[in-house]
């Protein structure tokens, strides 16, 4: 089934946004925001999760080329332990879609969880009532499998932090970030247990079996 372009009727202009490593025991969140033509057609966008390593990269290319404007947005480990993970992974949302080139005029949203988004918010927050008025927003259980702007997010989002944990892995190669991207594997567990954990661990999740 193809994916649809736009969620929103009035014909406003309409990003994208989805997170990669929310489940993840160590490294950043990393967020994406994608504003794709309102006419696009691209059948070979989807879910990241259902693309293999190489089709997601592939289709990086082809969003970054495509696209209106792109943006990727990051919240460190211990920011996440700081404000916890969900609202790390909005924040992740909110700062891709302030590096914006161009700006939305309505955001959709992967999952059912999502705070207002102001313009300008993460970049100066001394005084929001300088700000923008928020966006209108819509958050879409599955969103990723739904509509293009969405699963181009969550193809941006996914890659950008698998170079990123790939990076990581050779400073800390005995956890198998490479493999693992961070997620509670066995053999992520047994190297925390065996090694103990690094700076880029989330000291807020449960990094160990009880």
């Amino acid at each position: 089934m193809s994916l649809l372009p736009l969620y929103n009727t009035r014909g406003l202009l309409e990003a994208g946004c989805d997170e990669a490593g929310r489940g993840c025991l160590a490294g950043a969140v990393y967020a994406a925001a994608v504003v794709l033509p309102p006419d696009y057609c691209n059948p070979s966008l989807n879910d990241s999760k259902q693309l293999t390593a190489a089709r997601r990269y592939a289709l990086r290319r082809e969003v970054e080329r495509d696209a209106l404007a792109w943006a990727v947005g990051v919240v460190s480990p211990r920011e996440i332990d700081e404000i916890n993970i969900l609202n790390a992974s909005i924040l992740a949302m909110h700062r891709a879609l302030d590096r914006l080139k161009v700006r939305p005029e309505f955001v959709i949203v992967d999952g059912n969880r999502f705070h207002p988004y102001r313009p300008g918010a993460t970049l100066d927050s001394s005084d929001l009532s300088l700000l923008p008025e928020p966006l209108p927003h819509a958050t879409l259980v599955k969103g990723d499998a739904r509509y293009l702007a969405i699963a181009a997010a969550s193809i941006l989002a996914k890659t950008y932090r698998d170079d990123y944990m790939a990076d990581l892995h050779r400073e800390h190669p005995q956890y198998g970030w490479v493999r693992n991207a961070g997620y509670p594997t066995r053999e992520h567990r047994a190297a925390i247990a065996e090694h103990g954990p690094t700076p880029f661990h989330r000291r807020s999740f449960r990094l160990l079996p009880d």
